[in-house]
């Protein structure tokens, strides 16, 4: 699946989708600053997680860190456990939030 850019991913939240959008920076990372409706599950617990994003498993998931590295490693890691729809923000959190693609 493509990757999402934040420009598209700010459209969508503004027409009022609410993507599953998972958060794989570390908790104070998403304290400081978030996408709304995203859910915190930091990269080093996502294998944990797994039975809780069972149900997601062939709908969309939208994958985010900072920067747009930790969250490629999220979309690898779910895609090889048969995750069939994973996209990472590219540009991540930090594009994201100076609102620009």
């Amino acid at each position: 699946m493509a990757d999402i850019t934040t420009t598209e991913l700010r459209q969508r939240l503004q027409a009022g989708e609410t993507p599953h959008l998972i958060d794989v920076r570390e908790p104070w990372e998403h304290e400081e600053g978030r996408i709304p409706t995203a859910q915190n599950i930091p990269l080093g617990t996502l294998p944990d997680k797994l039975d809780d994003l069972d149900a997601w498993k062939d709908q969309e998931i939208i994958v985010q860190c900072k920067s747009g590295s930790r969250s490629s490693q999220a979309k690898t890691f779910l895609t090889q456990q048969g995750f069939t729809n994973v996209r990472n923000l590219l540009g991540g959190y930090t594009e994201y939030s100076a609102g620009g693609n």
